[in-house]
């Protein structure tokens, strides 16, 4: 069964592309028809490919790993942070951090700034600094939760990249291409698909679109979470009966040997 539909799709507006003239030849295969000097995308094949996308990071997710979204224009930033945080999965909505994946290791220590700053206030090694100290500490915290506090909790490298709009999120995809980071996309028909691993087809401006899109994907990753929990708990349940089972035979073999004793 499908996670959307065509009708879904049609009333968010997920099938209005760019004006012709600003189109990428390279999305000829996912667009429908011209009307009005304005390409329409064939949502039968947007529905196909958000299954597609929507299977492939459920398996991510069951797997434990990490999926980081990325959607830093207006429309999207506060459906993709809703959507993400409900999933708990790291994203970035503000200005792109350059060499965020690429030089990771530097960008995890700008993120441990934060935790030593709370650390030391906490324990009020800032409590004899100047007025104005304290202010551009609070200041540089409070720029680092903006910018990076969304990321906190990814210790390693993501496993994945969910992209909304590709084109203004190149540096982002680059990083990823280059580090063999699968990228999943929302691409409309003004961008390249040529760098997206999982080509989603729909127009990456309307915020309904977006937010249609992504609360598949969500609903996706929340499932194969769900099933991770699920199999923990069922491993958990077999290593107790396991355990159970092998205590009840070393009563037996004791209670053997206690009889061939005293015999």
């Amino acid at each position: 069964m499908s996670r959307t539909n065509f009708d879904t799709l049609l009333e968010a507006g997920c099938h209005f592309g760019h004006l012709k003239r600003k189109w990428n030849p390279a999305m000829a295969p996912y667009i429908f028809m011209e009307r009005n000097g304005i390409h329409i995308l064939d949502l039968h094949k947007t529905v196909a490919k958000i299954d597609e996308a929507a299977n492939a990071l459920k398996q991510i997710a069951k797997s434990g790993k990490k999926i980081l979204f990325v959607a830093t224009k207006k429309q999207a930033k506060a459906v993709v942070s809703e959507r993400a945080m409900s999933v708990n999965m790291p994203y970035v909505i503000e200005r792109w951090p350059g060499g965020m994946l690429t030089n990771f290791p530097t960008i995890r220590k700008a993120v441990k700034k934060m935790s030593v700053i709370d650390k030391m206030t906490a324990e009020g090694a800032y409590a004899n600094l100047s007025k104005r100290e304290k202010l551009q500490i609070a200041r540089k915290r409070a720029k680092l939760e903006k910018n990076l506090g969304s990321i906190a909790d990814l210790n390693r490298l993501p496993s994945a990249l969910f992209v909304v709009d590709v084109m203004k999120e190149q540096i982002a995809v680059r990083e990823a291409n280059r580090l063999g980071i699968p990228v999943f996309g929302i691409v409309d028909t003004n961008s390249d698909p040529e760098n997206v691993d999982f080509v989603i087809p729909a127009n990456d401006d309307a915020s309904k679109s977006i937010q249609v899109i992504v609360d598949a994907c969500c609903a996706a990753i929340a499932e194969g979470l769900e099933e991770r929990k699920m199999e923990k708990e069922a491993d958990g349940e077999a290593a107790d009966t396991d355990a159970e089972t092998q205590d009840e035979e070393t009563s037996a073999a004791r209670e053997s040997d206690d009889e061939e004793t005293e015999e």
